[in-house]
């Protein structure tokens, strides 16, 4: 198992691929094993692993008839992996370690012959896997899987990603043709032989009857966990501190460990953000603290550097509205010697969870149930009439999304339907074209067919769907800090830390009339009072607003020569007409965001093809009004 190559990448910028031990694995691992690639090899000298990677990011073992590695964090040393491996008899085995360790990584095991590959149940770690030379190969990439098979973009698929939202499970299916995605719940399990595979169930959702204080035990010991096995490999680490609960959170827990802190603090543009004030309130309590307070002026709006981004993407991500904004500060951090950047992201996944777990509430527990949606009802201004509708509607996921299907081109729905259903009906825009919107429709008429939510109850379906549409984000983010120098993690999106909140009565999880009550019962003792007293949170709308209108140049200029225009999927002319009018008051509803994600994943798959045939540019931009 020894390394044949000493090529290394910066921590979280790696990847790898996994392959059968059999003889036909070899043809595929001439294709995707490449000058500077890592190997770990079977027994038998045929690849196991390839990749890049940094040594902090792998812990691998073997024993006489299996093998275990663990690729991203994961405290687990390598004496235990051995022992494990040495135990094993059955590769469900691997399934129930991946259980029990904390952190956040992917789990490779082989047991005579056959081999085993999952990541996390949060989505953040993903398994790919393709026919390469006949022979089935995983990988933590879609791309490099469809780069080797010699496949291209499916562009049906990418179509489905122009809908906003994208409903489950449109949005977990692989963007390349001939490149399958793993379920974040499933395993690959590929025959000795390498030409077949199936995917076998690891995780499931626990049960949601933890009181709080219990619950809180548990959310308190996982995070701890989880922060401290970014803390234990790091002698420096800086974290968010935005004055919010999640990200004060994480700084004191890490805090608590041997690693110098650094805390970071980005307040925003409008007025009347009070993050500073309740950033520096929670630093006057980690005397010795590192805090940066960033100039807000100095920092990019949303919409910042589109024509510019040049990261490789697996798939179309959203996060390209904030990638400047997300990596801005990450240099200066790592110039102050800090080794890895922890956010508070997830926070408000986990810590303040979906109405929506009320629909089944009201028949279960109707005066709990009433009393709380009053205060729903006066905390979201949800009307009456709208309400008591999405409380009636009794649907089944696959129903609810045929109707979807049926309505995509209807005014936005009420919020409070997406907050008590199964989540906010999807919606095209008049600068889709007829065909895609027609591939749109097919595409969502199979899913309504099959479709089976990720939970029976719309709550814990509702959280599920949010974490997983959340890290889709996250992990291209994680690697384009990784390549800007600096690798990020967030805590709170580790499956432990996940589990323990979800399994806490969602009447003890989200009422209107506390803010993250969990998490705050969690952090007492932690966090200061004062601190876990804030009731506000800035939502750095200004910073949406102003960018849309600063940069309407740049959006301007994504519709020239569009290559979403090129494969007939958007009118060019209308997102043109639209880029002169940013002031439309739709665009505030992100209704943008999809569109820009497909067109700037597209630029950056071949931005050395040169212009593609479009229509002509449209007349100057008018000044701003």
């Amino acid at each position: 198992m020894t390394p044949r190559s000493s090529g290394i990448a910066g921590p979280g910028e790696g990847h790898f691929t996994v392959f059968p031990d059999c003889a036909e694995a070899l043809a595929a691992a001439r294709s995707l094993i490449t000058p500077g690639s890592r190997v770990l090899s079977y027994p038998s000298g045929r690849p196991w692993l390839a990749g890049r990677w940094h040594d902090r990011e792998i812990t691998a073992v073997r024993a006489r008839r299996s093998g275990i590695a663990v690729l991203g964090c994961c405290p687990a040393g390598a004496a235990e992996l051995q022992r494990c491996a040495e135990r094993m008899r059955d590769l469900t085995e691997a399934g129930e370690l991946a259980r029990r360790l904390p952190g956040s990584f992917h789990l490779v095991a082989d047991l005579d012959g056959r081999l085993r590959i999952q990541g996390t149940a949060s989505g953040l770690r993903r398994v790919f896997h393709a026919t390469v030379g006949g022979t089935v190969v995983a990988a933590d990439r879609a791309d490099i899987l469809a780069e080797a098979a010699g496949t291209g973009v499916d562009e049906e698929e990418l179509a489905v990603r122009l809908l906003w939202p994208v409903p489950h499970p449109l949005a977990e299916t692989s963007v390349w043709r001939g490149v399958t995605s793993v379920p974040p719940e499933d395993a690959l399990v590929v025959t000795p032989s390498g030409r077949g595979s199936r995917t076998a169930r690891w995780w499931t959702p626990p049960e949601a009857d933890d009181s709080r204080e219990t619950g809180a035990e548990n959310l308190r010991a996982a995070l701890d966990d989880a922060v401290h096995a970014r803390t234990r490999s790091a002698a420096t680490v800086s974290c968010d501190l935005s004055g919010g609960l999640d990200s004060t959170s994480i700084t004191f827990l890490a805090a608590r460990t041997p690693a110098r802190v650094i805390a970071s603090t980005w307040p925003g543009r409008d007025p009347a953000d009070s993050d500073l004030h309740w950033a520096r309130k929670a630093a006057e309590h980690l005397p010795g603290l590192d805090h940066v307070v960033w100039d807000a002026d100095a920092s990019p709006l949303v919409y910042t550097g589109l024509l510019d981004i040049d990261d490789p993407m697996d798939e179309p991500t959203i996060g390209v509205m904030d990638r400047a904004r997300v990596l801005h500060h990450l240099p200066g951090l790592a110039d102050r010697g800090s080794e890895l950047h922890l956010t508070g992201i997830g926070g408000d996944h986990i810590a303040w969870c979906s109405e929506a777990y009320y629909h089944r509430l009201l028949r279960t527990d109707p005066l709990l149930a009433l009393g709380r949606l009053r205060g729903f009802r006066a905390l979201w201004n949800w009307p009456l009439r709208d309400t008591a509708r999405a409380l009636l509607d009794s649907r089944p996921y696959g129903e609810w999304l045929a109707g979807a299907g049926r309505e995509l081109h209807a005014p936005p729905a009420p919020t409070v339907s997406g907050a008590l259903g199964w989540g906010t009906p999807p919606r095209l825009f008049d600068w889709v074209t007829p065909d895609a919107g027609e591939a749109i429709r097919r595409a969502l008429g199979r899913a309504a067919e099959n479709a089976v939510p990720l939970a029976p109850d719309r709550g814990m379906h509702t959280d599920l769907h949010l974490i997983r549409d959340c890290t889709r984000i996250l992990r291209i983010w994680d690697r384009m800090a990784a390549r800007a120098g600096l690798p990020m993690a967030s805590p709170f999106f580790d499956d432990r830390v996940i589990e323990a909140a979800l399994a806490v009565r969602p009447a003890d999880r989200v009422t209107p009339f506390s803010y993250k009550p969990l998490l705050t019962s969690a952090m007492r003792g932690v966090v200061p009072d004062v601190c876990l007293s804030r009731r506000t949170k800035a939502t750095a709308s200004m910073d949406a607003t102003n960018g849309l209108r600063e940069h309407r140049a740049d959006l301007h200029a994504l519709w020239e020569n569009s290559e979403l225009a090129r494969r007939g999927l958007v009118d060019a002319g209308r997102l043109r007409a639209l880029a002169r009018r940013p002031a439309t008051p739709g665009l505030r509803e992100a209704m943008l965001y999809s569109t820009i994600a497909c067109e700037v994943w597209l630029r950056t798959l071949a931005p050395a093809a040169g212009p593609a045939s479009g229509p002509a540019p449209g007349p100057p931009l008018p000044a701003p009004s």
